[in-house]
């Protein structure tokens, strides 16, 4: 439906030609930030009202409380079942935050929901079947768990921007009326959506640009001579990158295709699904540059020995 209306609005009020590549991208510009920041508003007003439900220091010592890991794998779980690209998932994982969930635990969340969606595994399935597809699956959900473990020890709430993830956190939040409910979750997603909304724009224009700008057949050309670096290389190009599960798919495809190992192809879909630069635009809003720059690396090294591990099994079987 909102695919149909922006096709309405720039190819017939507009009168803009859909071949034209800067037409495309401005398309992309619309649809995309139509459709996240709806998306942000409906979830972080559903999560918003339910926390009414859920005394925040409860659930935190519920989470904390668990055996070690098993808040990860229960947030890299949850995020693989929410459709949420890497922009999209900023919000929920703030709102994590403000409910008292460990750091850790978030970022599994935040690592596993763009990486491990039902587009995407529909997609696969088409593309690759379902034995590669189960196999990616359960890689996102484990780099989720242990990327999200890393990054829990390494003691990295400092790093927070204190006015977004505010003192509420340590408050229970009690309402005896539904009508108190509701308006909770409408001034909750009002509140996040207010101080992200431009940076959403941001990173979704800067997405936009490279999304229509960038030749799958320059990425090709510049992994299949990379070699033994071609994974690293793979995730390298794959970070700056940002675009829907519908284009990042076939381009891994063609990779794969062309002769580039399965692996490589994984890793460079891994690398433009969870990590994106218009992502860590919008991160800087929550959480300073030393941070950004660390859960990047984290997951962009489980990323790297993924794609390896793939491509040593590929060569043994």
């Amino acid at each position: 439906m909102l695919q149909r209306i922006v096709d309405w609005i720039v190819y017939s009020v507009l009168g803009l030609h859909p071949e034209m590549r800067w037409v495309e991208s401005l398309h992309f510009f619309i649809y995309d930030s139509i459709k996240i920041l709806l998306l942000l508003f409906v979830m972080i007003f559903i999560i918003g009202f339910l926390r009414t439900y859920l005394p925040q220091t409860k659930v935190k010592k519920w989470i904390s409380g668990k055996r070690y890991g098993v808040g990860n794998v229960t947030a890299s779980f949850f995020g693989a079942v929410t459709p949420f690209c890497s922009c999209s998932s900023i919000p929920i994982f703030i709102s994590f935050l403000e409910a008292g969930v460990p750091l850790g635990v978030t970022f599994s969340f935040l690592i596993t929901s763009p990486l491990v969606n039902e587009y995407l595994v529909v997609l696969m399935l088409g593309f690759f079947g379902w034995k590669i597809t189960l196999a990616y699956v359960i890689s996102g959900i484990l780099i989720g768990t242990i990327s999200g473990l890393i990054l829990g020890r390494m003691k990295l709430e400092k790093y927070l921007v204190k006015d977004l993830i505010s003192g509420k956190r340590a408050k229970d939040i009690v309402y005896d009326r539904i009508k108190k409910r509701v308006a909770f979750g409408f001034n909750e997603a009002i509140s996040i959506i207010k101080k992200l909304w431009l940076w959403i724009l941001i990173g979704v224009g800067i997405g936009a640009i490279i999304h229509n700008y960038v030749p799958a057949e320059v990425i090709q050309s510049i992994v299949s001579k990379g070699g033994i670096f071609a994974v690293p290389i793979a995730v390298l190009l794959g970070v700056p990158l940002y675009g829907s599960c519908a284009a990042i798919v076939p381009v891994a495809v063609v990779l794969f295709q062309k002769g580039v190992p399965l692996g490589t192809a994984l890793a460079f879909m891994m690398a433009v699904s969870a990590l994106s630069f218009p992502e860590a635009i919008i991160l800087r809003r929550a959480m300073k540059l030393k941070l950004i720059a660390i859960f990047f690396g984290v997951v962009a090294i489980a990323i790297i020995l993924t794609g390896y591990i793939y491509n040593l099994l590929q060569m043994m079987l």
